[in-house]
């Protein structure tokens, strides 16, 4: 009776090794050979000599899926094709690629190397010889073991079901039968040779060596930079798509640089795909130009017709834009967002320009655009040079104008996950994963960058210097050329520093009598009860609120922090602008306080002042909030007709009473609107307490200040020197962050002779008209202004800064300094734009003559009040997380450092982008790398050298494809514990040139990557 082997009760691949310990040579026919498996004859195959007669022949069959079986059993054509050379030929070719294809299924192991290598030298000296049998379909599964020593058995056999493979072998339930009658084996051998010697039967060794040998099992290690490379060539995917599947219409001819090109492209791949996308280069690499050529692409190729909205400065220049490119488009001022929008017809494409202006969802005018945007199914174009604004929530509400919350993404929020764990996110937060939503609970970068790959195009001023532009030797610096053939330089940007006396023990000196220590301590003394009325609501007034009232209370406690915060910090940043600007807000303020304590005091409702934040933050909002007219919030327009602001000082508390029941009759008249209304008596006593205790004290800094002299103004000499004695006949613009500075700054350079000078604030009717006024050559007016109309000097707020073309000058002012330095480079970055012909940029900034201590001091003295009271202010009034970064920063700019005003870095480049720029930028410096890195298998590797660091740590990196088609990686160390999964910092950290040497892998190398790999899937599901 013969042996049965069915893997249950008893294994096939025990009996096969035995026989083989005392065999010379074999013969296999199966019909499917798993590569890995062959390890487990490896050893008793490499006893044998090899050559003819002591080596393992082994036949594989063209075995059929079982669906292919049926359908050909089932085909109406019965007739078998006659086999040719051309058929034969294509089925070894076939077969090969599915061996090919075995090697990139699972992980890579220690032992499957050994093995795939150990078969790779088999067949090599001929131990082992593979051939395919392409004749017919072949099915069978017969193991012959020869043993001439042996007379009574010289053959066994073993039939059945068993392919050979680690399954076939040991794991599956099988039937297979041992052949030990001499009869049947010799009738089985002759079975072997008839097919093994059929013209038919192709010998396939060669391809199994060459398959081996390229691949992840090589001898010879594959580069680490082409590794890098693979993985670049991988995460730039979507970016390559993107440059192959659209063009470019004809009407931007060759206007478009190489970097525009590209960033049209691949923003037009997310468009297309995801429905949205942000342009988000930094400024001056022309946004604009490139979202009219997106629009342009998706009218040609879709018809589709284009609203703009953008703020109303923006709106001629737009108009200006849709005319040369001919863009049937509608072009909206945001300002008419929720009267229009509601009735405005549909259009299937929306331009949202300076979008990071919509970062209060909660705002009617940003729901108006959501609910346009949701109720037309319109695809959505968003630009904004800063994308972040340092808050990823803000950044989260403009992508809501497009991704619902509860999209899946396809991602998640990894770094998060890992940080808390999955199930106890879901527990806090009750959303799905792989949502919107959930990447909103993040506050880690890596997170927020894995989301914006998906819809961010994003490149940086030295990224565009480092990948697109030339190099001219005599000038020593790098260029972009025009299409005529001009050339746009990249001028640098060069630091200077004005300076200006503080002298605290000078009574004459008025600067020193605003930053000295008596002024410090009252304004971080205010209590602010304006801004934090939430505190002062009474617990059981004699009237309960009315439903309105209560929900108004409500917002009236969630927002006290943050209006204290910006108030406070407000009023420092305005007397490091202007002292008189200073004064003017101290008066403000103590007249909007007597305007609440005339209501209180005559037991009138009180006028409700602005409960939104972005009122009081100077990159949103240039007046200032305490202004008679300031608008509530960005649902209104100014009022033109109300009461004119304050025209001469108010000295007494009777003035100021008398001042505030005049604004109150408007208020409660004309204005009555613009409020929300609360009685009174439904606050504390206390609050007309704080109210006059706080007047009081900004009335003392008041009356010690006295009346302000521009004429003693030395900030303001200083910069009328500058303008008249160093630069006479240059172009300037000055920035500052206030309206209020601005229009003083105006007034008296006017007066001192500057001429052709214009201001250019948050309310100017037609900012665009100023900068094509001011800069004519690169706004492509010079025939349409006049040389009497030209203007040579302008004053700007950082809010109108935005998406103008003001390259006509050179030279930048910075009048006051905003407290985080990034805005000084945008600044900067407001002239140095593409068209720029000056070989530097001068950057001036106003700093103590002392130096810098003043202000670091008074910083420190905010910084510490804020902490006291628990204030909360914006990301961007945060100065630096580190004060030394502060301290190095304002020295550098009062030493004139080098390099100061430079620009972003460049891990702000998004990340397509930044894969695709390497693998460009490779294929440009050796084109046969084009077909080599596409080449290489899909599971491959490398090692080299790493200098380890606590954060960096040596292991592995892991990319892999997902089952959804995501790009992962992964970064372990050498103790299998996850380092990262930033897929920015992981192309980091594969970085190197192309000479970089390997080195010899870490021992337990395959063991990490399964472990990298198998977190990724885990996180995958």
């Amino acid at each position: 009776m013969p042996r049965i082997f069915d893997n249950i009760n008893e294994s096939l691949l025990p009996a096969l090794q035995e026989t083989l310990a005392v065999c010379d040579r074999a013969d296999f026919c199966v019909g499917y050979f798993n590569l890995r498996g062959w390890r487990e004859l490896h050893d008793y195959v490499e006893r044998w000599p090899g050559g003819e007669g002591n080596c393992c022949r082994l036949l594989v069959g063209m075995q059929a899926l079982p669906e292919e079986d049926f359908r050909a059993a089932m085909s109406l054509a019965k007739d078998q094709a006659r086999m040719d050379n051309a058929t034969a030929l294509r089925m070894k070719k076939t077969l090969a690629e599915e061996f090919r294809n075995q090697l990139c299924i699972g992980a890579p192991t220690d032992a499957d190397e050994r093995g795939l290598r150990r078969l790779a030298a088999q067949i090599k000296t001929k131990k082992v010889v593979v051939k395919l049998f392409v004749k017919h379909r072949l099915h069978a599964k017969l193991y012959l073991l020869f043993r001439p020593d042996d007379p009574a058995n010289q053959i066994i056999g073993y039939l059945g079901s068993s392919n050979l493979t680690m399954a076939g072998l040991s794991q599956q339930g099988e039937l297979n039968v041992d052949v030990l009658d001499p009869d049947a084996t010799d009738k089985l051998a002759q079975w072997f040779e008839d097919r093994w010697t059929d013209r038919w039967c192709l010998d396939i060794s060669k391809e199994l060596v060459e398959i081996i040998e390229n691949s992840w099992a090589r001898e010879t290690p594959i580069p680490p930079y082409h590794i890098y490379l693979k993985i670049a060539y991988c995460l730039s995917q979507e970016a390559r798509t993107g440059l192959t599947e659209f063009r470019i219409p004809k009407e931007f001819g060759n206007k478009l640089f190489g970097f525009q090109t590209a960033a049209v492209k691949i923003a037009a791949h997310h468009l297309n795909k995801r429905y949205g996308v942000m342009i988000g280069d930094v400024v001056g690499l022309g946004k604009t130009l490139m979202a009219t050529a997106v629009a342009r692409i998706f009218e040609d190729d879709h018809g589709l017709e284009t609203l703009i909205i953008c703020p109303k400065n923006l709106v001629r220049m737009w108009e200006d834009y849709k005319e040369q490119y001919r863009l049937r488009a509608k072009v909206l001022s945001i300002t008419r967002a929720i009267t229009e929008l509601p009735v405005c017809r549909r259009y299937r494409l929306v331009i949202v320009d300076e979008s990071h202006n919509l970062r209060n969802r909660e705002g009617k005018r940003y729901q108006a655009i959501r609910d346009y945007i949701e109720k037309n199914e319109s695809r959505v174009i968003l630009l904004s040079a800063t994308p972040y604004n340092k808050s990823y929530l803000d950044l989260a509400n403009q992508l809501r104008l497009f991704v619902p919350e509860d999209r899946d993404l396809g991602i998640r929020p990894e770094r998060l996950l890992q940080n808390i764990g999955e199930t106890e996110f879901l527990r806090r937060h009750q959303c799905a994963v792989r949502s919107l939503a959930a990447f909103e609970r993040s506050e880690y970068p890596d997170d927020w960058r894995e989301l914006m790959r998906l819809f961010l195009v994003r490149r940086t001023r030295s990224f565009i210097q480092d990948n697109y532009a030339e190099y001219d030797p005599e000038r020593k610096q790098k260029f972009l050329t025009f299409e005529d053939g001009r050339r746009s330089y990249f001028p640098t940007r060069v630091p200077k520093t004005l300076k200006f006396r503080i002298d605290e023990g000078d009574k004459n000196d008025q600067y020193g009598r605003l930053y000295c220590e008596d002024v410090v301590k009252a304004i971080n003394k205010l209590d602010l009860p304006r801004y934090g009325l939430g505190n002062y609501i009474a617990p059981s007034p004699a009237e309960p609120p009315s439903h309105i009232e209560a929900k108004q209370i409500e917002n009236l406690s969630r927002a006290g922090k943050r209006l204290m915060g910006f108030c406070r910090t407000g009023l420092f940043k305005r007397l490091e602008s202007s002292g008189a600007v200073f004064l003017q807000s101290i008066e403000r303020h103590i007249l909007r306080n007597y305007v609440y304590i005339h209501a209180i005091e005559n037991g009138l409702p009180i006028p409700i002042g602005t409960q939104d934040v972005e009122m009081l933050d100077s990159r949103v909002y240039d007046e200032d909030a305490d202004d008679i007219n300031a608008r509530l919030d960005f649902e209104e327009d100014a009022d033109e007709n109300g009461p004119k602001d304050l025209q001469q000082t108010l000295h007494t508390l009777e003035e100021f009473r008398r001042k505030a029941e005049e604004v109150y009759a408007f208020y409660t008249g004309q204005a009555h609107r613009r409020f929300k209304w609360l009685r009174s008596d439904l606050f504390i006593p206390e609050l007309r307490n704080d109210l006059e205790s706080d007047a009081k004290s900004l009335l003392k800094i008041l009356k010690n200040a006295g009346q302000w002299e521009p004429a003693a103004d030395e900030k303001l000499q200083t910069l009328a020197a500058t303008l008249m004695k160093d630069h006479p006949d240059d172009k300037v613009i000055i920035f500052t962050q206030f309206a209020d500075t601005a229009r003083y700054l105006k007034r008296q350079l006017s007066a001192m002779g500057v001429e052709r000078i214009e201001g250019v604030t948050g309310d100017s009717s037609d900012p665009t008209l100023s900068a094509w006024r001011f800069s004519p050559v690169s706004n492509g007016k010079r025939d349409e202004v006049a040389p009497h109309d030209e203007l040579r000097v302008i004053i700007a707020t950082d809010v109108l800064s935005e998406g103008q073309n003001l390259q006509d000058c050179h030279i930048v002012v910075n009048y006051d300094l905003p407290w985080a330095i990034i805005r000084l480079i945008q600044r900067a970055g407001r002239v140095d734009r593409i068209g720029q012909e000056a070989d530097t940029i001068l950057c001036y900034s106003f700093l103590p003559a002392e130096g810098v201590e003043k202000i670091i001091h008074l910083r420190s003295r905010v910084r510490n009040r804020l902490k006291e009271n628990q204030e909360v202010v914006g990301a961007d009034e945060l100065f630096f997380e580190d004060q030394r970064d502060e301290v190095m920063a304002l020295d550098d700019l009062y030493n004139e450092k080098a390099g100061i005003l430079d620009g972003e870095e460049d891990n702000e480049v998004d990340l397509s982008s930044y894969a695709y720029q390497i693998w460009k930028n490779a294929v440009d410096a050796d084109p046969a790398l084009e077909k080599i890195i596409p080449g290489l298998p899909s599971v491959a590797y490398s090692s080299r050298p790493w200098a380890a660091t606590p954060d960096k740590p040596e292991g592995v990196l892991v990319y892999l494809k997902t089952a959804d088609g995501n790009d992962a990686l992964a970064w372990m160390n050498t103790a299998g514990e996850s380092v990262t999964e930033s897929q920015y910092a992981i192309l980091r950290a594969a970085e190197c040139a192309p000479d970089t040497p390997c080195a010899p892998r870490l021992a337990n190398h395959h063991q990490l990557v399964q472990e990298g790999a198998e977190l990724i899937v885990r996180e995958e599901r």
